[in-house]
């Protein structure tokens, strides 16, 4: 028995040691990208090993800008901007083209720091001034344009959304590009150019319900109460489709509560 658990702790030590030294081997001298695919892992993401296997990064490769990013997106997916910030902004400054687009994202749709937005997405255009660029995989004009919807700069807002049509083509362009061109111009008073911007997005898509929903409140405003009340039950129909994110709230997002307030409306 006493020859059993001794064979036992050499078998436990010699696991161990062999544990460590994986591990040394993964945190200091794994070829760096290695350790950033392992560290960015999505199911790593965030966690005690990841942070540490970045901040060794960081601390041997100081001009590395990816894992400062990387380390940024757990802490933003957390609500921690402040330190998410503070690894992403190191990140920009060692490498402005690869990720202004992320943080000018960042700021429009998490932070509401509009102007912040319209920052990054310019000078990153201005280091790129031959591409249409996509930052996280939205048309830049896309989001300047929303970024100005924010400010209430409608008149800039709807320049570039028509931007984006042109950047991406009519038919191709992201379906809430036409939505906001209705708000835009529903804002600006406009209803006829909004009625047609709302019926541009149901030509794309005809269950987008933020268009109806549009629509409704357009007619509503212009005396077509028969077709408000067309357009409003089709909003509440297709409610299912609205544009939503678990993230966060997007700036022209309805909800069933404001289809119903609207129906309060209706004479």
């Amino acid at each position: 028995m006493r020859l059993f658990f001794k064979s036992l702790k050499i078998i436990l030590a010699v696991a161990f040691t062999a544990y460590s030294l994986f591990l040394g081997y993964q945190l200091l001298l794994a070829p760096k990208e290695q350790r950033f695919q392992r560290a960015g892992n999505i199911h790593m993401q965030g966690i005690g090993l990841s942070q540490a296997m970045l901040s060794v990064l960081n601390w041997q490769y100081p001009e590395y800008s990816d894992p400062y990013f990387e380390r940024s997106v757990a802490y933003n997916k957390r609500g921690d901007y402040a330190t998410g910030f503070h690894y992403l902004d190191q990140a920009v400054e060692l490498q402005p083209q690869k990720h202004l687009g992320y943080r000018g994202y960042m700021k429009l749709r998490f932070l509401r720091d509009y102007k912040g937005a319209l920052l990054d997405f310019d000078r990153l255009d201005s280091l790129t001034p031959d591409v249409a660029d996509a930052p996280w995989g939205e048309d830049i004009d896309f989001l300047r344009g929303e970024s100005h919807f924010g400010l209430k700069n409608y008149q800039k807002a709807l320049a570039h959304f028509e931007q984006s049509v042109i950047n991406q083509g009519k038919d191709w362009a992201d379906v809430q590009t036409f939505v906001f061109q209705g708000l835009c111009n529903h804002e600006l008073g406009k209803y006829e150019e909004a009625i047609l911007s709302f019926q541009r997005a149901l030509e794309q898509f005809e269950n987008t319900c933020e268009a109806h929903y549009g629509l409704a409140r357009t007619y509503l405003q212009v005396g077509d109460t028969t077709q408000a009340m067309v357009h409003l039950k089709k909003a509440k129909d297709n409610i299912a489709y609205k544009r939503e994110d678990p993230y966060k709230e997007y700036l022209n997002e309805i909800y069933l509560q404001d289809i119903n307030a609207l129906d309060a409306l209706m004479p």
